[in-house]
């Protein structure tokens, strides 16, 4: 079967930013308050809860992973916007119309979807072959590597960063958006 990865990471993405310029429309742009570990953890609380119904197999709640897999998209997005902004408690989207934020969140996306397509490159779509549950664990561990990143003050010795880690995490959210479309249509 013959793949269009851009154009299949594109429809997902189409479907993230609907969202999130809805959930814009009805809320402005209140994430603003959140600092970066907030909105990492955030991430990580829809990442862990997408392990947990994976391993147990049980759903309580009823939600569909496949809305936490947009959700860390969008955060992640979000996460990245507030790490270019410069102004403390990220004053300057305090009354940025819902045009402006959704241009910041086409402008992350497009560098994000840039880098996917360059890696996937190298790495000749391996994720294709991955399982769902494999790249929530990658997602958990670039968490982690982010969450030590922020107690250490954003310094580092070797490492990419927390940019590199949010990039990663929203193009694995992709990845796994991509698979449970496939698998949905192969249902129908």
């Amino acid at each position: 079967m013959e793949h269009d990865t851009r154009k299949e990471m594109e429809r997902e993405v189409a479907q993230c930013r609907a969202l999130f310029e809805k959930k814009t429309r009805d809320y402005g742009t209140s994430w603003r308050i959140l600092r970066l570990p907030s909105l990492t953890d955030q991430i990580f609380i829809k990442a862990n809860r997408i392990r947990s119904i994976q391993e147990s197999g049980v759903n309580r709640v009823g939600d569909d992973i496949r809305d936490e897999f947009v959700a860390m998209v969008n955060y992640a997005v979000m996460a990245l916007i507030l790490n270019g902004q410069t102004g403390e408690g990220h004053d300057e989207l305090s009354d940025v119309e819902v045009a402006k934020v959704v241009e910041l969140y086409d402008g992350q996306m497009k560098r994000i979807l840039d880098l996917m397509m360059d890696k996937n490159h190298d790495y000749g779509e391996a994720w294709r072959q991955m399982r769902i549950s494999s790249m929530v664990d990658l997602i958990l561990m670039k968490l982690l590597r982010i969450k030590q990143i922020e107690d250490n003050e954003g310094k580092t010795l070797v490492s990419e960063g927390v940019e590199g880690g949010y990039m990663d995490i929203v193009n694995y959210s992709l990845f796994c958006l991509v698979r449970l479309t496939e698998e949905e249509n192969s249902k129908s």
